[in-house]
């Protein structure tokens, strides 16, 4: 990314950017922590915020954690190399904000009424307490939440990498050290600060703030490609003009077909509603009207921010910066680099001087969006583990003690992530990583068919969930790469599970054995009171 605005002097801007951001992000932390001395439950506090949060945090913390940096960098990447296709997986948005509406406001009830943190808390109340479902609800939202912790690390640190490109690296004590990994380091330090200082209502303050930017951000970069080629007409003559196959979708069995987009947005979707981190989000809102009322924006106000800052940009940026056989233009390293690039070159042109500031504040924006998902799944990971994992090996703990334990789990993933992001680099780790990263929500589908169960039919048992559970998290881990990976790539199941992955989402596929297994199983026991 240093090469994409080098043309674009900066000056010093990024570090005034950067400096304030952050200590503002500090501030939010410590302003959580003197709302949460008055709180009498100190673990509901520090995980829920009291359960009192309002419209604007609640719909901003919720998209917030939903869109990471993936959104605003990899999406428009695909596009831009991709054509159309990648925007069918849109539909995964109206397909989420129907899942708050459906889903959250009946997990919200029942976490109200029994005391609910976790979802493993909520799962076990129903069928029963058991260690073993407890482990693999815990298991399953591990599985999302370890891997989106240090990609969303080492992705701040490619960004810091971007906003500092004129500095090749910093000197500590006679080390070099390089801006990315001085950027991984004090965006996970700040992050884990905040996070640990104030729990949830500090990171759904900070998420306010950082969806703001995340959003400004995608409306001002599709502003920008509409104006450089030359207004909305413009703009549709320009596309008009590019290869067919960019303006059609592929067959099934190519990437992005149909099939697989479809069943990716009916399942996916619904996965990352039902992630830890947005779980507990539906747990701290204030009512189910606030619930109902954030599902409409959610769906509004993201597919607008959505089109116009990845579509637009993505084809558009096609459009303006053609590849020319296969190879990318001039200044453009890789297709994710696109909306960077766009703005890079517009904005000084649109809003002059204020332009320069504007480019930092969206390469700090970006960089927001990480740190939004990275917080909110830190602050998840330490209820999982104290709730689902330590709470059950010691049974007479308190509460105030149950919430020191969170925070030291805190500190232990912060440092893990941001030292796999370092030594990971060196080998295979950060690869093998970066495989469960684009599986995380593929795990995170299996507790569907349980949450519908619980909030609808009431007709599974406690047997029943477990091996319905155990049997779908197996059959995510039998397709590519982590197929490949434990079984090897010529294994005969592993080359059935790929081109299985071809046509149908792998959390679907996950889900189709779970539902068999849970219903064939619930039916020969009856639920446990």
């Amino acid at each position: 990314m240093s090469n994409l605005i080098a043309a674009t002097d900066l000056g010093v801007l990024p570090y005034f950017v950067l400096g304030a951001y952050l200590i503002m992000l500090l501030g939010l932390g410590f302003a959580g922590l003197i709302k949460s001395r008055a709180a009498q439950d100190a673990e509901a506090d520090y995980y829920l915020a009291g359960r009192g949060q309002g419209l604007l945090v609640t719909s901003l913390t919720i998209m917030a954690t939903y869109f990471s940096g993936f959104a605003i960098l990899t999406f428009p990447g695909w596009v831009y190399s991709d054509g159309i296709a990648p925007m069918l997986f849109a539909l995964n948005l109206p397909v989420a904000a129907a899942g708050i509406y459906l889903l959250g406001n009946r997990i919200r009830k029942l976490g109200q009424e029994h005391g609910h943190i976790t979802p493993a808390d909520l799962i076990s109340h129903h069928y029963g307490d058991s260690r073993m479902l407890r482990f693999l609800v815990a298991l399953v939202g591990a599985l999302y939440v370890i891997p989106y912790v240090v990609i969303q690390i080492k992705a701040g640190g490619i960004l810091a990498q971007g906003l500092f490109q004129n500095v090749d690296h910093l000197t500590l004590l006679g080390w070099k050290v390089s801006i990315e990994d001085t950027g991984v380091a004090v965006l996970s330090l700040v992050t884990m600060l905040y996070v640990l200082i104030g729990g949830m209502r500090s990171v759904a303050w900070t998420d306010v703030i950082q969806g703001l930017l995340l959003l400004s951000a995608m409306l001002l970069s599709g502003i920008a490609i509409i104006y450089a080629l030359g207004g909305v007409s413009g703009y549709f003559a320009a596309v008009s003009k590019l290869n067919g196959e960019l303006l059609t979708m592929p067959p099934p069995g190519e990437r992005f077909n149909s099939w697989s987009a479809l069943s990716f947005c009916s399942f996916a979707s619904l996965a990352s509603i039902v992630q830890p981190a947005q779980w507990m989000r539906f747990y701290s809102a204030r009512s189910g009207d606030t619930l109902r009322k954030t599902a409409i924006v959610f769906s509004t106000v993201l597919p607008i921010c959505f089109l116009l800052g990845v579509f637009l940009v993505g084809l558009g940026g096609r459009a303006l910066f053609p590849m020319i056989d296969g190879a990318l233009p001039e200044g453009l390293s890789k297709p994710d680099d696109i909306v960077i690039h766009v703005i890079s070159q517009q904005f000084p042109e649109i809003f002059g001087s204020l332009g320069l500031f504007l480019i930092a504040l969206i390469l700090v924006a970006v960089m927001a969006a990480s740190m939004s998902t990275a917080d909110s799944n830190l602050h998840a990971l330490s209820a999982v583990v104290t709730r689902d994992l330590y709470q059950p090996l010691r049974p007479g703990s308190s509460k105030n003690e149950r919430a020191w334990i969170g925070r030291a789990v805190i500190i232990l993933a912060t440092i893990a992530a941001a030292g796999l992001t370092y030594w990971g680099a060196q080998g295979t780790l950060l690869k093998t990583i970066t495989t469960f990263f684009f599986m995380a929500m593929a795990f995170s589908a299996q507790l569907l068919p349980l949450t519908v169960d619980i909030l609808y039919l009431k007709k599974g048992s406690r047997q029943g969930a477990i091996a319905g559970l155990a049997a779908g998290i197996l059959t995510v881990f039998l397709f590519p790469p982590l197929g490949s990976l434990f079984l090897g790539e010529e294994n005969i199941l592993t080359l059935l599970t790929a081109d299985l992955k071809t046509l149908l989402d792998v959390g679907f596929c996950g889900i189709v054995v779970n539902v068999t297994v849970f219903v064939l199983v619930s039916a020969t026991k009856k639920k446990k009171p």
